[in-house]
């Protein structure tokens, strides 16, 4: 029995002996050999099959979801997509050659082993493909089980809010160069980890931005280039927006996502796009950050019943199952997001955060901005292990970070779905960023990330006019229980480096702009600008 059964309590009623053949070669649409392991249960008969695309090799740790798989009587093809683990032709960062999903069903269609129902599962790349699989009509697709990967890559993911994600596009080119100089070997690229994060942390603050790459690896990574080259918007990411493909989707799909998840938004986005497209969706949220939520009691168990629903007829759950960070609990609503009222908590002079509105004149709040000694972050929506929720404190503590907190609450208050803050703000630079988080304090001063967003400014809204402008910021959804006896806490500030890249203040382009320009600013909070937060408060919340 695989370790994976052990341990998450999802050992099958019948276990099959597991039989694997590897380096299976399968000829992509234009000619190039892909390679795959095959698992299959032993003595079963064209069993119903999972296939699995992958560009993070085969033959390691992730190969414990296969043998469960087949464990449990399915056969499953894992593939290795081109220019990975041995598969032929180039890797191209996150656009999908559609030959190779050409050329994998025209195979899969000849093997006398298939029986004509499929079904698909992975998380992060491995959903994103399955995303781009739907650009074609599959009738034997089944299921789709999605994992932290929305159908745009783009929107979301590296230009959030419209600021770059240097750490996480950076995090992501360190993670591909480790596995490749490795040849994707687990020992190899674990040794590849030490010294990582300090190399990351200077090369994400090179100048120009796009040499970044070879401060991080020695050499040019063309794709990264591309992508620090072409802004929000232009025609260069259509090959990786995959929104349009919805309507072939299969009827049943499952979405898996986690609260620390850069891919959240766009996954929301995608659930309901496919609900209005009349696919059965079942969503899952659990308190993880990104590709933690699959090998999980709650999330494996309830993607396998929804598999085992889709294939072998049995009862699937339904609805949205989200877990309440701050209450420690799981909740079943019938949708996303679930009834709430949208509540203002308006910031005041001297950091107060209240459901009062302020009356008066009020002097706004000051800081610096500056992007030779960027206002830092912790946790949150980063690639790797310093993800989720962290300590705030050594960060509130710097001048260029404003905080405003609530008394502590006389009772509990819950809100569950998307948050917005609205900043008036004052800038005498015109090229700024406005970062937003929401944190958790308890009763001793500890203070912990729920969520938070950023915006971009370029030559508008409050920034560079001498007047007050407004910033309209949309912060990562959330479901947490701000307990008794706690209070909220609301950080406004003009970077969170390296998650979102700095603003040099200059309006240079991003890829090779060489200066930077500090930056003052003031958060206006009195009765004619009144800045706040919008929470969405679920019923008997208050």
């Amino acid at each position: 029995m695989t370790f994976l059964s052990r341990l998450h309590g999802v050992r099958p009623a019948l276990r099959h002996r597991v039989c694997v053949r590897r380096n299976v070669e399968i000829p992509a649409a234009d000619g190039v050999r892909l390679l795959a392991t095959h698992y299959y249960p032993a003595g079963q008969r064209r069993p119903p099959l999972v296939l699995l695309r992958s560009p993070y090799g085969r033959g390691n740790a992730l190969d414990q979801l296969p043998a469960l798989l087949a464990e449990r009587g399915y056969q499953v093809l894992y593939q290795s997509l081109r220019g990975t683990a041995g598969s032929g032709g180039s890797f191209d960062g996150f656009v999908i050659d559609p030959a190779d999903a050409d050329g994998t069903l025209s195979w899969l269609r000849a093997q006398p082993w298939f029986g004509g129902e499929l079904a698909t599962w992975g998380a992060s790349y491995l959903g994103l493909v399955q995303w781009e699989l739907a650009a074609r009509d599959i009738p034997e697709w089944k299921i789709a089980l999605v994992q932290d990967a929305p159908s745009s890559f783009a929107e979301h993911f590296m230009y959030p809010g419209g600021a770059f994600a240097t750490g996480n596009a950076l995090g992501w080119v360190q993670l591909v160069e480790r596995m490749f100089t490795s040849g994707h070997g687990i020992v190899r690229q674990m040794a590849g980890l030490v010294g990582a994060a300090r190399r990351l942390s200077s090369a994400t603050l090179a100048l120009p931005l796009q040499e970044a790459d070879q401060a991080l690896t020695g050499h040019p990574v063309l794709w990264f280039r591309d992508w620090v080259h072409h802004g929000p918007g232009e025609p260069y990411w259509a090959s990786t927006d995959h929104r349009h493909n919805v309507a072939r989707m299969p009827p049943v799909v499952h979405l898996q996502g986690g609260w620390h998840d850069f891919f959240l938004p766009g996954m929301l986005a995608d659930y309901a796009a496919l609900s209005a497209a009349g696919r059965n969706v079942r969503l899952l949220i659990g308190p993880w950050t990104h590709g933690r939520g699959l090998y999980t009691r709650e999330g494996l168990s309830d993607a396998l019943a929804m598999l085992d629903a889709a294939l072998l007829g049995r009862k699937a759950p339904s609805g949205v199952r989200l877990f309440v960070t701050g209450a420690g609990r799981w909740v079943d609503v019938p949708t996303w997001p679930p009834a709430h009222k949208a509540t203002p908590w308006f910031l005041h002079l001297g950091g107060g955060l209240s459901r009062t509105r302020p009356d008066g004149r009020a002097e706004p709040s000051r800081y610096r901005y500056d992007p030779a000694d960027p206002t830092p972050t912790v946790g949150g929506t980063q690639v790797g292990m310093s993800a989720g929720a962290k300590d705030n404190r050594r960060i509130e503590a710097r001048a260029d970070v404003l905080t405003f907190t609530t008394a502590p609450l006389t009772e509990d208050v819950e809100a569950v779905g998307s948050v917005r803050v609205r900043l008036h703000a004052r800038s005498d630079n015109p090229h700024v960023d406005y970062f937003a988080r929401i944190c958790d304090v308890d009763p001793r001063g500890r203070s912990v990330n729920v969520c938070d967003g950023i915006i971009r400014l370029y030559e508008s809204g409050a920034s560079g006019t001498g007047d007050v402008g407004v910033a309209d910021i949309a912060l990562w959804p959330m479901a947490h229980r701000f307990r008794r006896g706690h209070r909220i806490r609301l950080q406004v500030s003009s970077g969170a480096h390296p998650r979102f890249g700095r603003n040099p203040g200059t309006g240079e382009p991003l890829a090779t702009g060489r200066e930077l320009r500090a930056s003052e600013h003031e958060i206006f909070h009195d009765h004619n600008n009144p800045s706040a937060l919008w929470l969405p408060l679920t019923s008997g919340a208050s």
